[in-house]
């Protein structure tokens, strides 16, 4: 099942150091996981409904999960969980969940906090139905390791390969066909904006803005063609989609129960890119790590997006300082080794003198720290200028950059990304270059040595070390969560997001002494999986 990459050539980073870096980085953490331990929100309550099998939705297409959730909270609050109320109900009244939430949004169920033996009932009866969800989730980690095994793996990198046309029955066909010509992992973009909805869309959705809906029945349906096009071309090709904002838990929940392979979930992009509040997100994506962990489910991390909008030379340092503290809230939530893939791009304007040993600096220092990671080098995007015949060069260079470095996963970049919507015919020249490029380098990075005191080898102990002076500095800070104190003062992106502002505050809830969580306890104790 492994994603393990091919060894890449060495840097000769001190273990001293790498230590000192991982020891900040949990140290920085660490104040989060207490945060993060200490709250719920809706979406992980509505996550608790879905492992439980809620489907569907109202005339007006918000979920009953979403209706039933609201309900309770109106009525008894969430501190304690949304387990104990709704499964008393459901023992009162001897519904079902879907005819409960009905009755939830007309008003004709009253939901209570049951004590003593009640409360012991709905909680047996609550763990019981999430377990099954659990136990489907467990099914599907095992029919892909079957897949896999049957199958094989392709060599690494693996090549992914975005399809987004807004309509699930179109992206079927070009998913399909894009494995056909070379792709290993398809990711099927969401639809710009979902990330900000609180609620998941129900059922297979036709249309979308530069991206699909993610829908259980979405998942489901390209799942299902992915597998019989896996078994045509006897290899198995992955599955990605996105489990970040709002609906983070319920995202990766469905992922789990559909067999998706990779989903992007990074612990700090909703965040600085969306403005959802710290808070909820790093409550959010603690949970839906944890559900990754147990499906098997491999992360991509989004430390590509720094570069966008900071200087990818002056801020490289804070790539590295998000890549472990991802490392490290993913391994606490249960992630191993080789489902890491850890995020980071070539983001340098070619203009720049020795831009391309610059970028080789960066790889190998991420290849370095995380060598048993399968990490996802992302293409250029910011300096594309619409000179498609550089824009064609710069991906070459970027596809030789992971051929020398050892990359896990391998974004294919189009000659007219960040321009247009690339055709198909872009994604077929696209695919030629990535071909070319691995063919022709094969195992060159097994004859790539940098010199022990050159310019690569300075440039990446120079990052790690700037990368050190900035956890020091935010370890340093006497508030209880130093890294909300960072986040607020816009050190990473150069975006400010303070923790009592943004999307979503108004669904995290303090958890009481007593809050029971089904899912959350069969998740700990598959921690050590």
């Amino acid at each position: 099942m492994s994603a393990r990459p091919s060894a890449a050539a060495p840097l000769a980073l001190d273990p001293v150091t790498v230590r000192k870096a991982r020891s900040l980085a949990r140290k920085v953490g660490s104040p989060v996981v207490r945060l993060a331990r200490a709250h719920t929100t809706v979406s992980v309550e509505r996550a608790l409904l879905r492992m439980s099998g809620l489907q569907g939705a109202d005339v007006d297409g918000i979920p009953w999960a979403n209706r039933l959730t609201d309900t309770v909270r109106e009525q008894v609050g969430l501190e304690h969980g949304l387990a104990l109320p709704v499964w008393d109900a459901l023992a009162r009244s001897g519904d079902d969940l879907t005819v409960l939430a009905q009755k939830a949004a007309a008003g004709s169920v009253t939901f209570r906090l049951p004590e003593g033996r009640d409360a012991t009932r709905a909680a047996r009866a609550a763990r019981s139905t999430v377990a099954q969800g659990m136990r489907r989730i467990d099914t599907n980690r095992r029919q892909r390791e079957r897949l896999i095994e049957r199958y094989g793996n392709p060599p690494t990198p693996w090549i992914y390969l975005i399809v987004a046309t807004g309509d699930i029955y179109e992206d079927i066909p070009q998913a399909q066909t894009a494995a056909r010509e070379g792709a290993d992992v398809i990711a099927v973009i969401r639809s710009t904006g979902q990330s900000l909805l609180d609620f998941v869309p129900e059922g297979a959705t036709r249309e979308g803005y530069a991206g699909t809906y993610a829908t259980q029945e979405n998942f489901r349906l390209m799942r299902a063609a992915l597998d019989t096009t896996s078994r045509d071309l006897g290899r198995y090709i992955r599955l990605t989609n996105y489990a970040s904002g709002l609906c983070m838990p319920e995202i990766a929940t469905l992922a789990g129960l559909e067999r998706l392979d990779m989903m992007l979930n990074d612990s700090m992009y909703g965040i600085l890119f969306r403005d959802i509040n710290p808070v909820r997100t790093f409550v959010d994506q603690r949970f839906s790590r944890q559900v990754h962990a147990r499906a098997g489910i491999i992360i991509n991390t989004g430390e590509d997006n720094y570069l966008t909008t900071a200087d990818a030379i002056e801020a490289a340092h804070t790539v590295t300082v998000s890549q472990l503290l991802n490392e490290f809230f993913a391994k606490e939530a249960g992630l191993a080794d080789w489902q890491l893939g850890l995020g980071h791009a070539m983001e340098i304007n070619s203009d720049v003198p020795d831009s391309f040993r610059l970028e080789l600096a960066h790889a190998m220092l991420a290849r370095a720290l995380f060598p048993e990671a399968p990490l996802k080098w992302m293409p250029p995007t910011k300096h594309m200028t619409g000179d498609i015949f550089l824009g064609y060069l710069l991906n070459g260079f970027f596809n030789l950059a992971g051929a020398l470095t050892g990359q896990g996963i391998l974004l294919v970049g189009m000659m007219t990304e960040a321009v247009v919507t690339p055709w198909l015919s872009d994604r077929d020249l696209a695919l030629q270059n990535v071909r070319y490029v691995m063919n022709a380098a094969g195992n060159l990075r097994e004859d790539f040595r940098p010199a022990p005191d050159g310019f690569i080898a300075q440039r990446a102990r120079q990052v790690l070390a700037e990368a050190i002076d900035l956890l020091e500095r935010i370890a340093s800070d006497e508030g209880k969560v130093p890294l909300l104190s960072a986040i607020a003062d816009g050190t990473f992106g150069l975006m400010s997001r303070p923790a009592d502002r943004g999307r979503g505050l108004d669904g995290v809830v303090t958890k009481a002494r007593d809050y029971y969580n089904p899912a959350n306890d069969l998740l700990d104790e598959g921690v050590t999986r």
